[in-house]
């Protein structure tokens, strides 16, 4: 049987996990092999990786200004490489201003190509439809309101967000806290500033300020903060230690953020897809954000996004309090907290927002990516095995 070749690249978290339910669904409609450029989730799925992929988890245009020459070489290498090997497809998953090149330059090579998340063409840069459609034949959205962006200039199908699948709805925060060694009864709240270095280094202080503050307010509480690797824990790490704060009853993890999310009260988050998180979890949350001030600056004049945190996007209206740059702020991290926590009223409005925002989403998102995939590859899935009866 004939194996399909098929190169991918991912450059974060979020967009690893995305790549590694694809990879499993392909594999298992028809034999698949996988290489490019691969996060820990991708590579356990058999995903080789050319590069790192830790050399593309860059965000904010000053940010990866400091990286462009590396970035760019990678991206050089890594087409010359694909334009060698020559691979069935080549499917790029979110860091648009990485992956699009990449796609272009193969495409026009005759290489058949696939962009999985939609750039934010909603909120900014509406210019990227066009880029989009020019880079990738065929370009899988994660919202269903996305593809009427592309309605006329790209092939883009909507095939929902693999987390409405992979997450239970309401998990018990009692088995999460007993996972976690944590009492029943004592207030649980989860800090997660960002899976990136340069998040990490926006959030960490504003963060450990937080905590401090309402370790007074609330004696006896306990914060939960996973983190993706340990280079983004030494950062959180070294703000304990400049503040003094490491007397703080905090439990630091090595992944487990969905496990953290569900032990606690309250989720206070860096904007991304752990909000996205958070709401299919079910947990009341507060998100925050900053970026370099070039970088805000830019975002400001040109979004045209009424908010910037998923569950807000998603619904179509302010559940979610969302305080970004320079309104992300120890105190008003607190104050917002506060208002989730003493009002339960506030917390059942917001889970029940949840549960109409999951309804959105869709299920069997892997298997509809990888239908997808596989169409425009030209390879056909395997027959399902239907299982015979003795008469």
């Amino acid at each position: 049987m004939m194996v399909l070749r098929v190169g991918i690249v991912a450059g974060e978290a979020s967009g690893d996990m995305l790549g590694a339910g694809l990879m499993k669904a392909m594999q298992a409609a028809t034999p698949c092999a996988f290489e490019g450029i691969c996060g820990p989730a991708m590579a356990a799925e058999g995903g080789l990786s050319q590069f790192p992929m830790e050399a593309l988890s860059v965000m904010g245009i000053s940010e990866v200004v400091g990286r462009l020459s590396e970035l760019l070489r990678i991206r050089r290498d890594l087409i010359a490489y694909f334009r060698k090997v020559r691979p069935d497809v080549v499917i790029g998953i979110d860091a648009p201003d990485f992956t699009l090149a990449l796609e272009r330059a193969l495409r026009r090579d005759g290489i058949r190509t696939v962009h999985y998340v939609s750039p934010t063409v909603w909120a900014w840069r509406r210019y990227r439809v066009r880029t989009v459609a020019a880079s990738a034949d065929r370009l899988l959205t994660l919202f269903p309101f996305e593809p009427a962006y592309y309605a006329g200039r790209a092939d883009a199908v909507f095939v929902g967000h693999p987390l409405a699948d992979a997450i239970e709805a309401q998990p018990s925060p009692d088995k999460a806290r007993a996972e976690l060694r944590l009492d029943e009864g004592e207030m649980v709240i989860a800090l997660l500033p960002g899976s990136r270095v340069t998040e990490l280094r926006a959030h960490a202080e504003l963060f450990v300020k937080a905590a401090q503050r309402l370790a007074l307010r609330y004696p006896g509480c306990r914060f939960v903060a996973p983190f993706v690797n340990r280079e983004t824990l030494a950062i959180f790490d070294k703000a304990l230690t400049e503040l003094k704060a490491f007397d703080l009853p905090i439990t630091r993890l090595h992944g487990h953020a969905r496990l953290a999310m569900a032990a606690a009260d309250v989720v206070l988050l860096a904007s991304g897809t752990a909000s996205l998180e958070a709401a299919l979890i079910g947990r009341p949350m507060v998100v925050v954000y900053r970026l370099s001030p070039v970088t805000y600056g830019l975002a400001r004049l040109l979004s045209r996004a009424p908010y910037v945190s998923l569950p807000n996007l998603l619904l179509g209206r302010g559940v979610v309090p969302e305080l970004l740059q320079d309104a992300a702020t120890a105190d008003g991290l607190v104050r917002a907290a506060e208002g989730l926590l003493e009002s339960p009223e506030r917390r059942s409005q917001m889970t029940a927002a949840f549960v109409e925002l999951r309804e959105h989403l869709g299920h069997g998102a892997n298997d509809r990516a990888a239908t997808a995939v596989l169409e425009l590859a030209g390879a056909r899935p395997r027959p399902p095995v239907i299982a015979s009866c003795a008469s």
